[in-house]
């Protein structure tokens, strides 16, 4: 019969190759057998692999995932008055054995739970693959908007929803792509100053005037790390001339930067247009 491996006598070195080769969920799971191993697992950290991690409130799990996500297993929480504690200290554990990018909604049934959860997420400066949030006009949610909203540049996919009543939020960072659904009101000018890479908005309330502006600005320089726009709104072929052309001429038509260093590349469809920017070769 073999002897156990003695693991934790092994080089540090080793360890890391060992830590390194280890899935997932092997990894999570021997970091629980001994706070040895764990604090092992924690200094090896830099080495471990980056992970998505999904908080699931309504379904009271967390799903941990590798980038591509074919790695992946599932940390169920009790039904019980510790839900909340054992949220916060499964991410917390989450957050010393890997390089977490966490992907989070925050809707209209989690309200008892999210509050200090993102608190300490972006207290730790913890990077998010993607960040939902429904924008309900309440007082909670309106104060956790203004908190997260200095740090948004932690954030590479920012989808916001409303409620029925129109919201118009105010940006003081931002991510590097936003969607925005339903009554949301993204203002012209907050576009202007928007420095995202895609933007998507859907249900805007921007019309053919507001397109011509943006199409002069981002020429000038304005919108200096745009890739992608879409713009669904109210934009229709009514006879006033963008950019000294029709609406329905627009499509296909790339226009260049003044400074000829990228190009746009306009599709139309019905009540809405897509820009694609790419550098001039």
């Amino acid at each position: 019969m073999s002897s156990p491996l003695p693991l934790l006598r092994l080089p540090g070195v080793v360890l890391c190759e060992i830590f390194k080769s280890l899935s997932v969920e092997e990894k999570f799971k021997l970091s629980l057998c001994s706070k040895k191993i764990s604090i092992q697992i924690n200094i090896a950290r830099l080495y471990s692999q980056k992970v998505i991690v999904d908080l699931d409130w309504s379904g009271h799990n967390i799903r941990v995932s590798s980038k591509n996500y074919r790695d992946s297993f599932i940390i169920s929480i009790y039904h019980d008055f510790w839900k909340r504690h054992n949220f916060l200290s499964a991410i917390e554990h989450l957050l010393k054995m890997f390089q977490c990018k966490i992907s989070i909604t925050i809707d209209h049934h989690n309200s008892d739970l999210y509050q200090p959860t993102i608190s300490m997420l972006f207290d730790l400066q913890v990077e998010f693959k993607m960040l939902s949030i429904v924008l309900n006009g309440s007082k909670d949610r309106i104060l956790l908007w203004n908190q997260i909203s200095k740090k948004l540049e932690l954030v590479e996919d920012l989808v916001i929803f409303s409620g029925r009543n129109r919201f118009t939020p105010v940006f003081a960072s931002w991510p590097q792509n936003i969607n925005i659904f339903s009554f949301v009101v993204f203002t012209l000018e907050s576009l202007l100053e928007c420095n995202c890479t895609r933007i998507t908005l859907y249900w805007s309330h921007l019309g053919n005037k507001d397109l011509e502006v943006i199409l002069n600005n981002w020429k000038t320089g304005k919108l200096p790390n745009l890739t992608f726009l879409r713009v669904d709104s109210e934009l229709a072929d009514n006879g006033a001339t963008i950019l000294d052309m029709n609406f329905r001429e627009l499509n296909g038509k790339v226009i260049q930067s003044d400074d000829r260093t990228k190009k746009a590349t306009i599709r139309i469809g019905y009540g809405k247009i897509e820009m694609r920017v790419t550098p001039i070769k």
